[in-house]
């Protein structure tokens, strides 16, 4: 879909003030210019979520921005080591978040904390698997959404998550407060200023993925695995016996 297609779905936004993403601005000539591959986390299995309300809006404004965009329902996940990890759905969510250049991650605040639904899926992500860690490097959004009064305890527990997972957190972040009334009965975001901050992040997570994608190899090395890497040479090198 072209980017005039992408926008009429967005009734919110502006047409004459929406700017595409200067990608020149911050990828070298070197850089991979295929879409920034982006992998959508939402943190609830109800009817009407509003988690996931707030993660199909902000996949349209992801695609929008020029995102290839792919969201993973955590519906029949199990818990984790509930299941082996062949299961289905834990594969299915591990090769997305293998695919994924950056994610956003959106959940409900329950109990002053993300919801087991949104650890779930965070839970069965590993942090190396065969060789490869399929987050390092990666950058990270964090939006959540609320039943009262604005909090930010959840996007504050995710962005702690975000840096044990060694990804690159953008610096913004949405809270959506009373969300019952941020959404119309078609399930689109209504325009206010919780709008608009949702709309700064997902530019925001572009822009940081274009500055980052390419150079994530190099900014991820680190002097510890090489002396670890040398020893293991080393010791392979000079065994006594095959």
């Amino acid at each position: 879909m072209t980017p005039d297609t992408l926008l009429k779905d967005l009734p919110n936004i502006d047409p004459e003030l929406w700017r595409p993403i200067a990608v020149d601005e911050l990828a070298p000539p070197s850089a991979p210019r295929h879409a920034p591959r982006i992998l959508v986390l939402y943190g609830s299995l109800r009817e009407r979520s509003y988690s996931r309300l707030l993660a199909e809006e902000a996949g349209c404004l992801l695609a929008a921005f020029g995102a290839e965009v792919r969201t993973f329902s955590p519906q029949g996940l199990p818990l984790p080591d509930g299941a082996e990890a062949d299961h289905p759905k834990v594969a299915e969510l591990r090769d997305l978040a293998s695919w994924a250049e950056g994610m956003l991650w959106v959940s409900p605040e329950r109990h002053g904390a993300m919801t087991a639904v949104m650890k779930a899926q965070i839970d069965w992500i590993p942090l190396s698997l065969g060789g490869v860690r399929p987050t390092q490097g990666k950058t990270l959004a964090l939006m959540q959404v609320c039943g009262g009064s604005q909090s930010f305890n959840t996007v504050n527990q995710m962005r702690q998550l975000g840096r044990w997972m060694r990804m690159l957190t953008i610096p913004n972040q949405s809270s959506v407060p009373k969300a019952f009334n941020e959404f119309n009965e078609a399930g689109r975001m209504r325009l206010s200023p919780l709008y608009l901050r949702v709309v700064d992040v997902c530019e925001e997570l572009m822009k940081f993925t274009w500055l980052n994608r390419g150079r994530d190899g190099y900014l991820t090395q680190r002097y510890s695995e090489r002396v670890e890497s040398a020893e293991q040479v080393s010791s392979r090198v000079n065994q006594d016996s095959l």
